[in-house]
């Protein structure tokens, strides 16, 4: 079926306008970060970065709970509750002078933050199968990046003119961002949820967290994932310091490496993510970009040995390892994204999803100390450590593309052909049906038979295990 043929992905449009505007509003702070929340709330910065940090940390351990909530109501419910609890923490941001009310927005705001994009890949898992879900989560990763370009850009315009008070207003913007994108994803109907149930007709119970934690193979693709984030968090916390400390880099170089880097993501990313669905497999594309990782970081370890003298030189390897590693970004982050949705069971998305996103959490929250040590020790370290795990990553996740169930791995494998009159699954047998039964998307439904026609015993069990269901008892 060819591009044209294809369907478009129920409420796309809607749904990539509200990621849109959402970064568009999240550029408007986050490069200002602390000098950000110094004016509008006129504390001190060491008292205000001690309070993201202690709300960042408890918004982490508040996870398990918001994909506890995606399985309990919905991913489109949370998705809008998100969008309006960041609106009004940043609407609140300027009201909050006090230490109490500070610690308490921060707080609300840290787990919209931090929760989001459990919900919105969850979202995604529900709207788009097979390689769509690559594509929009591609789309999605171009889109953030352009916005936050865009958002700091008129950030800059509007504090230049208006000066301090361009910190409340880019505030209260960045909150009717949130609103304005909600308002645009509500649009989009919300999708049938569909249950499991036994012969019988009695629904299967959820069992909660300790499904999650008994499922190794995807508490592998999370392990895999936090080895390779690191390489991602090596961009933001390590490069600056390496760069000016080690290498003697002017600052100003450090910047263009990012701009660098936001304007490879924004214009390649959906191009590159295309490329890399000609891998074969997701898992295949996800170690590829591992590779491009490590790659980029060995680059780097050499440059802390060399240590070229000659400013375009330095300049020249520098970046040419940025481009390496914003290669390795956008090969990687669609497949692995793509991966720990398919793998997620349906009724338990929510939950998987939120186990998998403490992995990018963890290394965040890792990187800066884990950094900070090994460059004491010596400057090449750090990227050696990068490298190493990146490897170890990949290597984890072609393992596990040899035992994960085919529509997992390759989402060509779980497409439905029409043969005669009933739609066929292809190549759906995982590898071991008992500990991993197919995903509902890929379950099969017989076509309409004609009035004399009496549907066989396999058809009449079909249907009673896609019949709809109220909504489950959360374990």
């Amino acid at each position: 079926m060819t591009s044209e043929q294809r369907q478009r992905v129920p409420g796309e449009r809607a749904l990539l306008a509200g990621m849109a505007v959402d970064a568009v509003g999240s550029g408007m702070y986050v490069p200002f970060s602390l000098v950000f929340f110094r004016h509008v709330t006129g504390l001190p910065l060491p008292l205000i970065g001690a309070v993201l940090t202690v709300t960042g940390l408890a918004a982490m351990a508040a996870l398990p709970l918001v994909g506890v909530a995606v399985d309990r109501f919905g991913a489109r419910r949370l998705q809008l509750s998100l969008y309006a609890l960041r609106g009004l923490g940043f609407a609140a941001y300027p009201f909050a002078g006090k230490l109490p009310a500070f610690a308490a927005v921060a707080l609300l705001t840290a787990i919209g933050d931090r929760g989001f994009p459990v919900v919105q890949q969850a979202r995604i898992g529900e709207l788009a199968k097979g390689s769509d879900v690559e594509r929009l989560q591609a789309i999605a990763r171009s889109l953030s990046n352009a916005g936050l370009g865009a958002g700091t850009l008129l950030a800059s315009l509007i504090i230049g003119v208006l000066g301090d008070r361009g910190f409340t207003v880019a505030a209260w913007l960045n909150a009717g961002s949130f609103f304005a994108a909600g308002l645009l994803v509500r649009r989009i109907p919300a999708q049938r949820r569909h249950v499991v149930v036994r012969a019988g007709g009695e629904p299967v119970r959820r069992v909660g967290y300790r499904a999650v934690l008994a499922d190794r193979q995807y508490l592998g693709l999370t392990s895999a994932n936090f080895l390779i984030a690191l390489g991602y968090s090596s961009l933001s916390v390590l490069l600056p310091i390496f760069a000016v400390s080690r290498l003697g880099a002017p600052q100003a170089l450090t910047g263009a490496a990012f701009v660098l880097n936001t304007v490879l993501c924004a214009l390649a990313g959906v191009p590159v993510a295309r490329a890399a669905r000609r891998l074969g497999s997701r898992t295949a594309a996800a170690a590829v970009g591992a590779g491009f990782f490590a790659l980029a970081a060995l680059g780097q370890a050499v440059l802390g040995t060399v240590r070229p003298h000659a400013l375009p030189l330095l300049m020249a390897g520098l970046l040419a390892a940025v481009v390496v590693a914003t290669l390795g970004e956008l090969v990687h982050n669609p497949s692995a994204s793509s991966l720990a949705t398919a793998a997620a069971p349906a009724e338990l998305r929510g939950r998987y999803l939120a186990t998998y996103q403490l992995s990018w959490s963890l290394a965040k929250t890792a990187a800066p100390s884990l950094f900070t040590l090994l460059l004491a020790v010596d400057g090449r370290l750090p990227w050696l450590v990068v490298a190493a795990a990146a490897l170890a990553g990949g290597a984890l996740l072609l393992r596990l593309g040899r035992v994960l169930p085919a529509h997992v791995v390759r989402p060509a494998a779980g497409a439905l052909v029409v043969a005669g009159s009933t739609k066929i699954s292809k190549n759906l047998r995982p590898a071991n049906p008992e500990r991993n039964p197919p995903a509902p998307e890929n379950s099969f439904e017989p076509a309409p038979h004609p009035p004399q026609s009496r549907p066989s015993r396999r058809n009449r069990s079909v249907h009673q295990v896609k019949r709809q269901s109220h909504d489950m008892e959360c374990g």
